[in-house]
């Protein structure tokens, strides 16, 4: 079995279409879904499709796109939300420099208030970065000293250093199928020193859909494509990389029930 670790199937793009995407992941071995909570006026939304789905779970955040949008006050909003059985993590949050939608002040606080919820929760903190390595690894480290945390860089686009400090805080590293494209040489070379016990598999559909796939609407089913060139990769079969990212994704997202459960 295989774990899409981060998706969006409230979005638009699966307006209807959400049974017949989930009957596709199935088909594929794809045996969990968590669909990751954006904006916090749109998480009804994503909780639906969470209740709706046995195995479909959902996270609760904001976005840093949306920060200053949504600049929260404290991290009481997220813990709220996240006592429902089927939020499993906090986020997604973060800083994100290449675009800046939002200001990068709204960005930090929002991603400090993420935190504090994850940590009181005891759920995993979800970490959208681009392009703010160092702003994102001081954050980390600064939260970290202020009391422990669990959680993951999500669809991995970063430096080596990004991937080493990650490492170091005890956070996972997820694979989109960005590493998948002919121009992610480097970011490949930076995924091949992760530890097999660190990764996680996504396809942060309906984004990035990996190669054969791309530029396509993204869906669920299609991270196996994404696993397959994992197992190349990291010289494993795709069994041993089904096995081990999908026991990696339990451990970390642990309020999530196994199927077989």
């Amino acid at each position: 079995m295989l774990v899409d670790s981060h998706c969006h199937l409230d979005f638009p793009e699966y307006a209807g279409k959400v049974g017949e995407v989930l009957a596709r992941a199935r088909a594929a071995g794809v045996g969990v879904c968590v669909s990751i909570g954006t904006e916090l006026k749109r998480f009804p939304g994503v909780r639906a499709v969470a209740e709706a789905h046995a195995d479909v779970w959902c996270s609760v955040g904001v976005h840093p796109h949306e920060s200053e949008k949504e600049l929260l006050d404290d991290e009481a909003s997220l813990i709220e939300a996240a006592a429902h059985p089927k939020v499993v993590a906090i986020g997604e949050t973060g800083l994100d420099y290449y675009y800046e939608h939002s200001p990068r002040a709204p960005q930090q606080a929002n991603f400090r208030s993420h935190i504090a919820a994850a940590r009181q929760t005891g759920l995993p903190l979800i970490v959208h970065t681009r392009d703010a390595d160092d702003d994102t690894i001081a954050i980390l480290r600064d939260e970290m000293g202020k009391g422990a945390f669990t959680g993951v860089i999500h669809c991995f686009t970063g430096t080596q250093k990004l991937a080493d400090a990650s490492l170091e805080l005890g956070l996972y590293i997820s694979v989109s199928g960005i590493a998948t494209f002919k121009n992610s040489a480097a970011l490949r070379d930076v995924i091949k020193s992760v530890p097999l016990d660190r990764l996680l598999v996504e396809t942060d559909a309906p984004y990035l859909a990996p190669v054969p796939h791309r530029g396509k609407t993204n869906e669920p089913a299609f991270v196996t494509h994404t696993a397959a060139m994992l197992a190349e990769l990291k010289g494993v079969s795709a069994q041993e990389l089904a096995d081990a990212t999908t026991a990696n994704f339990f451990r970390l997202f642990s309020k999530v029930v196994p199927p077989d459960a």
